[in-house]
């Protein structure tokens, strides 16, 4: 019992000493905390938490941690985990460069089975493709306090971001006297342009040697730009098929808030 007692506090001690020089190590004499010039790659902790939180609930058919894709095309300057590739770059020991980047580029095809309008009891395939791009950038200044395993943070972020998306139709059917209900070929969403600033603050513990729980609530402005969009339709006219064009108006959004995830959760890993 006295062994276990004096052990304990030799390692309280240790801990104590070591959080005052700056400096806390593993027993492989690895550096726990990170260090001026190291860099860091962030990525959301959600995923891993609801597959641990499943592990101990007892919930049926529990998945390895998976990102999902966001649920609409829009930018949002406050949604951290709608970033592909977030990271930070330690200048000295208490100040960092936060960047984070996203690319989105992608296409979507989705077939219909109709029944002829010429043939009896044959089939036609329609086709719809969605396609569009979301591209972000954000670039912040990031303030460190600390010397222990639990570190605050604090600072401000800037972001800007494009997006734009298409629908397209195809379909098997031709419009003609015997089909001739109008039906869209085209829809363009306008384009979005969006900014953002805003300050955050939080903590990072050090789980692991290089490796960080952090958790931070931001406060900050959102402007948001849409442009007009357009559609086509086409129909017949009694003797052809016509097509006709017709825009949409564009849109705008202003608005000071802790954002749409004022809270959030994420793993950091620093490399010399």
């Amino acid at each position: 019992m006295k062994k276990t007692v004096l052990f304990a506090a030799a390692l309280v001690a240790t801990t104590v000493v070591n959080a005052q020089t700056g400096e806390i190590t593993s027993n492989r004499g690895e550096n726990w905390l990170s260090q001026d010039g190291d860099w860091g790659l962030t990525i959301d902790a959600t995923p891993f938490l609801n597959y641990a939180g499943n592990l101990f609930n007892g919930t049926s058919g529990n998945s390895a941690p998976t990102w999902g894709t966001p649920s609409n095309a829009l930018f949002d300057p406050f949604g951290t985990g709608r970033f592909t590739i977030a990271g930070k770059k330690l200048i000295d020991a208490n100040t960092a460069y936060r960047g984070k980047l996203r690319l989105g580029f992608g296409s979507v095809s989705s077939d219909t089975i109709v029944a002829s309008t010429t043939t009896p009891n044959a089939f036609v395939t329609d086709t719809q493709k969605d396609g569009g791009s979301n591209i972000a950038l954000g670039f912040g200044l990031e303030k460190r306090v600390g010397s222990t395993r639990v570190v605050g943070v604090y600072g401000a972020e800037a972001m800007i971001g494009l997006a734009s998306s298409k629908t397209t139709f195809e379909y098997g059917n031709a419009i003609d006297a015997n089909n001739p209900a109008p039906r869209a070929t085209e829809i363009k969403q306008g384009g979005v342009f969006s900014l953002g600033v805003m300050a955050f603050a939080g903590v990072e513990w050090f789980c692991a040697p290089k490796m960080s729980l952090g958790a931070e609530y931001n406060w900050g402005i959102a402007f948001s730009s849409q442009g007009e969009g357009s559609g086509t339709v086409e129909f017949w006219n009694g003797t052809a098929v016509e097509s006709q064009e017709s825009n949409s108006g564009g849109s705008s959004s202003f608005g000071i808030d802790t954002g749409s995830n004022g809270a959030s959760i994420n793993l950091n890993f620093y490399f010399q």
